[in-house]
């Protein structure tokens, strides 16, 4: 196959291109430049997509003997992934920008691009598993579930995994450093950049104050209604944060307050104690069937709303455009906004059945 690998400057990305080219595709190395200013998109091991990052593409490419391109995203980027981001938390919402950078970058503007220019499909540094059964797509923790990704993965559509390629799936991170070093990639020791890739300093409070400005409101106990103080917005904070608060009081039992709800119109903080954190319903809606199954009735499965975070079984149903999911235990810390993914375990590696956004909880 004509294969176009995506190449971000790290060794996942560069491994993944060198075992594309040694299962005999042609491949060809892009690397996408996803900001105007690409010198302030990293602080040591934060961020990513800088210079430095697609001269080490570059370097990796020349050593495998594909053709390299760089691809300027940056105004897509922009409008797709960081607007959306900002517009999220103006309205009370949590977002995962990773997922929206998988699903309207990564395999939206560059796989149309691909398919433009006739290519069969894209390979990434993705650590999950992805096999056609019986025409359809079915996606798959990773083998290394310390690093598996399906989770920002699960939103994408069945026709883009079937031109999606993920060597990755079946290994090891430890593996994958080896191999480089094998290779002579330059790349085999570089540090994975982690947190948001276009807040390198890792301060989203202060990201975000700059883009809204200050937007002030109460503090409120949820219990008895007080006013425990003052902020400056409600998008400095998520639900289920303790840290940062800013209540000087502490609470009459001792014991930390953590935000319970966001309500931006009336600029109100609603905080409280843990156990009022959780949750046993939540509801969902826009469902992506990754394998063109929608669920069939009331569906026992595992369910992960963070990229890093645990597992909890639940039972959920899809009518429509709603997903309900009904949780066996509580699960604490979910807000609107997030992407909730369904998994069927299985010993062939969790099967992703399906995803949806977050639209409320009980």
């Amino acid at each position: 196959m004509r294969v176009l690998a995506a190449m971000s400057g790290g060794v996942d990305s560069a491994v993944a291109a060198a075992r594309a080219v040694d299962a005999g595709h042609e491949v060809v190395g892009v690397h996408l430049a996803l900001s105007a200013k690409p010198g302030t998109l990293r602080t040591g091991s934060r961020g990513c997509c800088t210079i430095e990052d697609s001269h080490d593409a570059r370097r990796a490419a020349d050593i495998m003997g594909i053709p390299f391109y760089v691809w300027d995203f940056a105004e897509r980027f922009t409008e797709e992934v960081i607007e959306t981001f900002v517009g999220e938390y103006a309205v009370g919402r949590t977002p995962n920008p990773c997922v929206t950078c998988n699903e309207k970058i990564k395999f939206e503007a560059l796989l149309d691009k691909a398919m433009a220019l006739g290519f069969d499909a894209v390979a990434t540094g993705h650590y999950a598993r992805l096999a056609q059964v019986d025409g359809a797509p079915e996606l798959r923790r990773s083998a290394d579930v310390g690093k598996d990704q399906s989770y920002v993965l699960a939103s994408l559509t069945p026709d883009q995994l079937r031109h999606a390629m993920f060597p990755l799936g079946d290994s090891w991170k430890t593996e994958v450093r080896a191999e480089a070093e094998q290779r002579g990639l330059s790349v085999a020791n570089k540090p994975d950049s982690y947190d948001i890739c276009f807040i390198p300093d890792g301060d989203t409070k202060k990201f975000l104050e700059k883009k809204l400005g200050q937007r002030p409101g109460d503090l409120v106990d949820a219990e008895t209604g007080a006013v425990l103080g003052q902020h400056t917005g409600v998008h400095g904070f998520t639900v289920g944060q303790r840290k940062g608060l800013g209540i000087e009081a502490p609470a009459p039992d001792g014991r930390p307050r953590y935000v319970l709800s966001l309500e931006p119109v009336s600029g109100t903080v609603k905080v409280g104690p843990v156990a009022e954190l959780g949750v046993g319903v939540i509801n969902a809606d826009r469902p992506i069937w990754p394998s063109e199954r929608a669920l069939d009735g009331p569906t026992e499965c595992v369910i992960q709303v963070r990229a890093h975070g645990g597992t909890v079984d639940a039972v959920a149903e899809a009518v429509g455009d709603q997903v309900t999911i009904q949780l066996r235990e509580p699960l604490r810390g979910v807000a609107p906004g997030q992407v909730v993914v369904l998994y069927r375990p299985d010993t062939a590696g969790d099967l992703v059945l399906g995803s949806a956004k977050i639209a409320s909880t009980s």
